[in-house]
């Protein structure tokens, strides 16, 4: 079957979970950049990888690269990809996305006018037409520019793959679904141990850690926009994806999950997230503040998106906010803490350092995540049968 590659941005600073993630489905990587990890595969890799990648924020099928200095270079550029071998004749076409980094076309409205142009030029002489109704399918273009690097993809997924269809309410400043997975990958944690989320807010981090756990695929409840590209994938590999992501359920399973929020309506909104995503019934979420925090067994997991204040009245509730998650940790029994936080003085009040310290970039915005692991549980004995 033909191949092609594809490019899957993701957070800053978290391409490593993704390319495991994309080799664990069975594809070489080719390529990994700042935000995006490049690989190679099939039309069936696509489907694939939008319904069971939990980290990528979208899938795009490369169709260009190449170097651009002026507005005559990417013309050009762009006209010589065979759009013809990718877009019908009433396909819609349009860039949707145009980013520039230490680049001298820097303009995203001037790429965008470009690209469209030299793609009709080009469409218009190999489909002998003078004008395309678009009317068709929608294919959506996405281009970066990276110190005069032109990399043209067409996105398969449409709306971010961030959006996984489970999340109808949402807190004042939740965490993406992506990246909650992608922090939980960063940890140990398996679906066996005890996970707690003491600001759950709409419950994104125990509700992928959940989804983890029963092994439900995170993109099988949404559609993606090159499902209608009958021209390049047959219909049956997105039903083939979505039958594999079934067989795979394993719902039945026992967990110990639970997410604590001070707001009661948060919580509510939680459960009613949680029962979208099917997997309220391995959750146990409660209103209850973070100095409440206990649990009698050991060695399980906080996982947690504490606030960290944008506005000034609240930065001045911070240092007793990260007094009490210390304190609060402190009397847990052999637990590991893994904290997301844009907060600079997070450690200085938690009372203790972090084992490590990754700087990620959630959106636009710098954070730290601080990685206080504990000790591991004592291996169970072998049964012998």
């Amino acid at each position: 079957m033909e191949t092609f590659e594809f490019l899957a941005p993701c957070h800053f600073g978290l391409e490593a979970v993704l390319k495991r993630e994309i080799q664990d489905l069975g594809y070489d990587v080719s390529l990994v950049e700042d935000g995006r990890v490049t690989f190679i595969g099939d039309m069936d890799a696509l489907c694939r990888a939008n319904i069971f990648l939990r980290t990528a924020e979208r899938v795009m099928l490369q169709v260009g690269r190449f170097k651009a200095e002026t507005f005559d270079e990417l013309f050009e550029g762009i006209k010589a990809i065979p759009w013809e071998r990718y877009i019908p004749v009433d396909g819609k076409f349009w860039v949707t996305k145009a980013t520039s980094v230490k680049s001298k076309l820097f303009s995203p409205s001037d790429i965008q006018s470009i690209v469209k142009k030299a793609m009709v030029e080009r469409l218009k002489t190999k489909y002998n037409v003078a004008w395309f109704s678009e009317d068709g399918a929608s294919y959506p273009i996405r281009i970066t520019f990276l110190k005069d690097e032109a990399v043209v993809g067409l996105d398969t997924s449409g709306v971010s793959l961030h959006k996984r269809g489970y999340r109808r309410l949402t807190s004042k400043a939740p965490i993406t679904e992506t990246l909650a997975s992608a922090l939980i990958m960063l940890t140990p944690w398996k679906g066996d141990r005890i996970l707690v989320d003491p600001f759950c807010g709409c419950g994104t981090f125990p509700i992928e850690a959940a989804m983890m756990a029963a092994h439900i695929a995170p993109g099988m409840n949404r559609e993606f926009v090159a499902e209608d590209w009958k021209n390049l994938i047959p219909r049956k590999l997105w039903y083939n994806a979505v039958e594999e992501a079934n067989d795979l359920i394993q719902d039945d399973i026992e967990t110990d999950i639970q997410g604590y929020d001070i707001d009661p309506d948060m919580v509510k909104a939680a459960r009613e997230n949680a029962r979208e995503a099917g997997v309220d019934h391995l959750i146990h979420f409660q209103a209850r503040p973070v100095a409440e925090l206990r649990h009698p067994k050991k060695y399980g997991f906080v996982i947690t998106n504490p606030p960290y204040g944008e506005r000034l009245e609240e930065k001045e509730a911070l240092p007793a906010l990260y007094r009490e998650i210390g304190e609060a940790y402190n009397r847990l029994d052999d637990w590991s803490m893994y904290l997301i936080t844009g907060y600079e003085d997070a450690e200085r009040y938690l009372g203790r350092k972090a084992a490590k310290n990754r700087k990620i970039y959630n959106g636009m915005l710098k954070t730290y995540f601080y990685q206080f692991p504990g000790p591991k549980p004592p291996r169970r004995p072998r049964q012998d049968v």
